[in-house]
């Protein structure tokens, strides 16, 4: 993150027909800021309004300066991507395209509470719906929409021309979170290789900087998963059956704003690990004992 000059309020052009600009909302979980994305010349598509920030819509709307949108795209409903929709829409009138609707990867257990619920806009609905290989063209632009669940159950990238807009799925400055019962680990694992079975040449990310050797990347963060997921099944084989034990001896010097997110990760591999059958629970979520299946 500190290599990524976000230049809040400024489009950045990374090719003909493609500009980034930077949300002024920096924290543990967005990096900088969130990205937003303006794809085409004469006739746009607008990719995630960013959080709700009067400076950062007015920047969007300067970026525009008047020409036509055809769509504004959505990746997911998380709020720093979504927030900035009604103020955006009361500047620029387009339909929203997204999967659908939020929801949660999985139902919850008995009295377990989804701890990311506040971070998502349970009321956005797209105007036009999407799924994985569907193409949008404005006469000018085309971008195929690439399911890529896990993050978030709706989670879509989108791609252009020979580049990927990744949103949360791929990130510029960090792993992203994975977090039960809104995200799956195992649903994301399937959406990186669905990413690998198209040759882009770069990925936009949702937060940081442009990741300039895509199947790189994506083979390096499968890597860091599996490796993740083999430490877990070996802290289990010894005293470390719960997340809170497995966090703490995984996670050494984590910033404490991150554990929960951490241990939500934690989480994400043992259910991955149980629906394979090679790990079982005592309870459910962040509270069972677990051990080798």
């Amino acid at each position: 993150m500190s290599e990524f000059d976000p230049q809040y309020g400024t489009p950045v052009p990374l090719r003909p027909g493609l500009q980034r600009l930077t949300a002024p909302n920096p924290s543990p979980f967005t990096g900088a800021g969130t990205n937003s994305y303006i794809i085409g010349t004469d006739c746009l598509m607008v990719v995630d309004p960013g959080p709700d920030s009067a400076e950062h819509v007015a920047a969007i709307v300067r970026a525009v300066a008047g020409r036509p949108v055809s769509h504004i795209l959505i990746t997911h409903a998380h709020r720093d991507h979504v927030d900035a929709l009604p103020a955006l829409r009361a500047r620029i009138d387009a339909p929203t395209v997204a999967e659908g609707p939020h929801r949660a990867s999985r139902g919850l257990h008995p009295g377990e509470a989804n701890p990311f619920l506040g971070s998502a806009d349970m009321a956005f609905v797209p105007d036009i719906i999407v799924a994985d290989g569907d193409v949008l063209d404005n006469g000018e632009s085309t971008v195929t929409a690439l399911g890529t669940p896990g993050h978030t159950a709706n989670h879509l990238a989108f791609g252009y021309e020979d580049v990927c807009l990744t949103g949360d799925h791929v990130m510029g400055w960090s792993t992203t979170v994975i977090a039960p019962p809104d995200g799956s680990m195992k649903a994301y694992m399937r959406s990186l290789d669905r990413l690998l079975e198209i040759p882009h040449t770069r990925f936009y990310p949702g937060h940081g900087d442009s990741i300039l050797e895509p199947r790189k990347s994506v083979t390096a963060m499968r890597s860091h998963r599996l490796m993740r997921e083999r430490a877990i099944l070996e802290r289990l084989h010894g005293p470390d059956r719960t997340v809170a034990a497995l966090v703490a001896s995984l996670y050494t010097g984590i910033n404490p704003k991150l554990k929960v997110a951490a241990g939500l990760s934690v989480l994400a591999h043992l259910e991955k690990l149980a629906e394979e059958g090679r790990v079982r629970a005592d309870g459910f979520g962040v509270t069972a004992t677990w051990e080798p299946g």
